[in-house]
C-alpha cells in the first residue's frame, strides 16, 4: 500500500528529548516500510525515518508549539501535497486537529490516531468531528472517555523497538521518575514515596513553561542532590541508561493517561512499574508480572518492598509480546486494509 503519514511539526521524527507521538510515528513508518509498504512521512527536515520524507519546514521548532500559523501551514501543505500526488491509498494523520477539519476534500481515506485525551476542548472538537474520518485509539479505557458515536476503527497500542533498549537484571539503588515535570505526572508524590521509603529518587525531564510555578514551588525546593536528584531534560541514550538501572519506575499520575509509553519504557527494560491505578495504567501493566498498579500512595510505598516479587526478563518478555512494533504496524496494516476493501 501507500500510505501518507502526517506528523505535527514542532518536534523532529524521532526526538532527541521530549515527544510521545513523535516515537510512534517514527516506530510506525520503519514498521510498515519493514512490512513492504510504500511510506511517505509529512515531518520537518531535520527528521529520520525509513519513510519517504517530505517537508515544508527544515527544522523542528519546539519553542512554537501551539502557535497556530505554523499548525496549519504545515498540515495545509501536506494535505495539497498528498492531494496533488493523487495516488495514496491511506492518509494517517498524527498531527492533532487541523487536518480532520480540512482534509474533508481528499479522495484518500483518512485515519486519524487519537494521541490526546478527552480534556473538555479535545471533547467538544471530536464531539462536532465525531464521523469525519475514521479513529484510532491508543488504548480501550480512551475510548470509554470520547465522545459517543465516534467512528472509531480499532484501538491499536503504541510500541517500542524492545531489542533496542537496553536490558538490566542487576538494578542500581534507585527509583525513577522520569517524563513532563507537572502536576498530573505526579512527581511530588514520587518524592513522597522515595522519602517514606528512604529511598534514592532520580527525576529526569522537560519543565514547560506553562509548568514552571509547579516546578519550583513544589519540585525544586525538594531537590538536594543527594536522595532526590534532578538531571533535567536528557538525551535518548541518558533515557534508555536511567530506565535500565532503575530498581523501579515510579508513576503517580494523577490524571486519565490515555496510554503512557514511559511504562513500556519501563518494562522493556527489565525495569518494574510501581503506578497509581489511574487511566490505561492496568491496560499496561499486568498487576504482579510487569511491576504494581496501586490504588493509593500508601500501596505505591508498600510495593517498594516487593520489588524482588517481580522477574525483570518477564517484563521485558511482555513488552515484546504486546508492544512490538511489528504488533502495532500490523494492527494499523489491518485497519487501512478494511477501510480500503
Amino acid at each position: 500500500m501507500r500510505i501518507a503519514q502526517i506528523a505535527p511539526p514542532w518536534i523532529a521524527v524521532p526526538p532527541e528529548g521530549y515527544g510521545g507521538t513523535e516515537w510512534v510515528v517514527k516506530h510506525l513508518c520503519d514498521g510498515l516500510v519493514a512490512r513492504g509498504h510504500d511510506v511517505h512521512l509529512f515531518a520537518t527536515g531535520d527528521s529520520r525515518t525509513a519513510a519517504q520524507l517530505h517537508s515544508l519546514f527544515p527544522t523542528q521548532m519546539p519553542d512554537e508549539i501551539g502557535r497556530t500559523p505554523y499548525d496549519a501551514r504545515h498540515v495545509a501543505w501536506a494535505l495539497e501535497e498528498i492531494a496533488a500526488d493523487g495516488a495514496f491509498d491511506v492518509v494517517h494523520d498524527h498531527s492533532g486537529f487541523l487536518a480532520i477539519a480540512f482534509g474533508g476534500g481528499l479522495r484518500e481515506h483518512m485515519v486519524h490516531t487519537v494521541h490526546c485525551a478527552f480534556d473538555p476542548a479535545a471533547f467538544g472538537f471530536y464531539e462536532q468531528f465525531r464521523d469525519a474520518v475514521d479513529y484510532v485509539s491508543i488504548s480501550d479505557f480512551q475510548r470509554t472517555l470520547g465522545p459517543t458515536g465516534m467512528r472509531w476503527a480499532a484501538t491499536v497500542y503504541n510500541a517500542l523497538p524492545v531489542e533496542g533498549w537496553p536490558f538490566r537484571e542487576r538494578k542500581d539503588d534507585y527509583l525513577l521518575a522520569f517524563g513532563r515535570i507537572c502536576e498530573d505526572k505526579g512527581f511530588h508524590l514520587a518524592i513522597e514515596i522515595a522519602r517514606r521509603t528512604d529511598s534514592r529518587l532520580v527525576m529526569a525531564g522537560v519543565v514547560q513553561d506553562w509548568y514552571r510555578g509547579y516546578f519550583e514551588q513544589r519540585i525544586a525546593p525538594e531537590i538536594d542532590g543527594k536522595q532526590i536528584v534532578y538531571l533535567g531534560e536528557v538525551d535518548e541514550a541518558k533515557k534508555r541508561e536511567l530506565f535500565a538501572g532503575a530498581r523501579a519506575f515510579v508513576f503517580p499520575i494523577l490524571w486519565p493517561e490515555p496510554f503512557g509509553i514511559v511504562m513500556i519504557e519501563a518494562m522493556a527494560s527489565g525495569t518494574p512499574v510501581i503506578a497509581l491505578r489511574n487511566g490505561s495504567v492496568p491496560e499496561v501493566v499486568p498487576d504482579g508480572v510487569g511491576g504494581f498498579v496501586c490504588d493509593d500512595v500508601e500501596a505505591m510505598v508498600a510495593a517498594v518492598g516487593r520489588l524482588d516479587e517481580i522477574d525483570p526478563a518477564a517484563c521485558r518478555t511482555h513488552v515484546a509480546r504486546r508492544f512490538s512494533v511489528d504488533a502495532m504496524a500490523a494492527g494499523y496494516e489491518s485497519v487501512y486494509r478494511a477501510l480500503t476493501a
